[in-house]
Parts: structure tokens; C-alpha cells; sequence
């Protein structure tokens, strides 16, 4: 067997780590979330959009993040079904929910963003399917770890759903390039700069590093749970056997 990195066989170390990184990141989190959102809300309006440009604010970062979360996901799924280490697997068991989470706003404020603007809460179009199943992806693997009872046939069939649904992720990024599309290209980070004015995307970089730095701090906290989860079970089967 591939030995596992060093950062991954040691949870002690880890959990000495996320004690006071989880609560440090939540802070960071809610200041530039509530700075973020002050600026978002102070921001004029949009001569075409009017105040419906204030839910791309929230829509964006969303965005962002559930595809930056399934690549956490697929990635200590990865490590979890290669070196079998046991803190790769509860990180990915600690992602899903998270990724699901974002990946809901992420439908819910294009679809309050699209009434207005498209004049439909939803259509078939590239970016919004994609993403969808996207969203398919993370509640499939919440359900499928769930469905098994043994754990570790659980983790591995899970891992291995993860690491099939990284496919998707070129496809949700260039769906506007691949195919005709209702949905707007990048806006922010582009080769010839943002494509709005700075009262615009400071506001919508602020909001989605608060976004980052919450996932973060839940993370840890989630993969602590995981971590203590097991523990119990460990010590309750042996307890079991004494």
C-alpha cells in the first residue's frame, strides 16, 4: 500500500490544530461576511437590474463555493479510498452536507435572480443543469454513505461517487463556452479585468472569502465531530467484547 502523507496519519496533531483554527476562521469569517454585505447593500443600483443585482452579492461566492467544496470532497475522498486513512475519510464525510448547502443558495439565488431577469425561475440551460447535478452529486453521496451499514463499504462506494462526479466540474466551469447560454460569463476574475465596477465586485469578493473562511471553520468542526464519532464506536466495541 502507497504510504499516506504525514499531515493525514497523525489526528492528534489535527485536532490540536482545528481547536483554535475553527473558532479563529469562524470570527474572520463574520467580519468580512457582515463588511461584504454592508458594501453589497450600500452599492447603488443597477441601471439594468436595479436591486436585483444585490442577490448576485450572495449568488456569486455560492457559486464559487460549492465547486471549490466538491473539490475538497473529491480530493479526501481520494486520499480515503487510495491510502484508506480513516481522518481523509471523515473529512470528505464532513464536506457533503457543507457542499450541498452552498450549492442550494446557489440554485435558490439564481433562481430569484433569473424571475426578474429571465422572466422564469428556472430553464434548462447549461449552467443551471450542470450545476443541478451538481447538487444530484453531493446528495447522492450523503445518501449513499448512509444507505450502507458497513462503514467501511460505505466510505469506499461514496469515494468512489465522489471521484466520478469530479467529471462534472469542467463541465459546470465551461458550460457558458461550451454551449449557447443564458447565463452570463465570468465577471469578476478575467484576463481583461472584472467586468463591473469596484462598488461591485470588492463587495462580492469580501462575501465569498467570508464564505471560504466559514466553510473552513465548519469543516473543522464536522471533521472534530467525525473524529470523536468514531472514537466512541471504537471504544464502545471494544467495550462490548471486554
Amino acid at each position: 500500500m502507497i504510504p499516506a502523507p504525514a499531515f493525514l496519519t497523525n489526528p492528534e496533531r489535527f485536532m490540536a490544530f482545528s481547536r483554535w483554527a475553527a473558532p479563529l476562521l469562524g470570527a474572520i469569517a463574520v467580519v468580512l461576511a457582515a463588511v461584504g454585505l454592508y458594501l453589497a447593500f450600500s452599492a447603488p443600483e443597477d441601471y439594468q437590474q436595479g436591486d436585483t443585482v444585490r442577490i448576485m452579492f450572495i449568488h456569486i461566492g455560492a457559486a464559487w463555493m460549492c465547486m471549490f467544496i466538491y473539490v475538497c470532497l473529491g480530493v479526501a475522498s481520494f486520499l480515503g479510498v487510495v491510502f484508506r486513512h480513516a481522518l481523509a475519510d471523515a473529512a470528505a464525510a464532513a464536506a457533503a452536507p457543507l457542499g450541498a448547502g452552498f450549492t442550494f443558495l446557489t440554485l435558490a439565488t439564481g433562481s430569484l435572480w433569473g424571475r426578474p431577469m429571465w422572466g422564469a425561475w428556472w430553464v434548462w440551460d447549461a449552467r443551471l443543469t450542470s450545476v443541478l447535478v451538481l447538487f444530484l452529486f453531493y446528495l447522492a453521496y450523503i445518501a449513499l454513505r448512509a444507505s450502507l451499514d458497513d462503514e467501511a463499504k460505505a466510505s469506499r462506494a461514496a469515494g468512489i461517487l465522489a471521484m466520478v462526479g469530479l467529471v462534472n466540474l469542467p463541465i459546470v466551469h465551461f458550460s457558458v463556452e461550451w454551449w449557447n447560454s443564458l447565463h452570463q460569463g465570468a465577471s469578476v476574475f478575467r484576463g481583461e479585468g472584472p467586468a463591473m465596477p469596484p462598488e461591485y465586485w470588492i463587495p462580492v469578493i469580501l462575501v465569498a472569502l467570508g464564505y471560504m473562511a466559514g466553510f473552513g471553520s465548519l469543516w473543522l468542526v464536522r471533521i472534530r465531530g467525525e473524529v470523536w464519532k468514531r472514537r466512541a464506536e471504537v471504544a464502545a466495541l471494544r467495550a462490548a467484547r471486554a
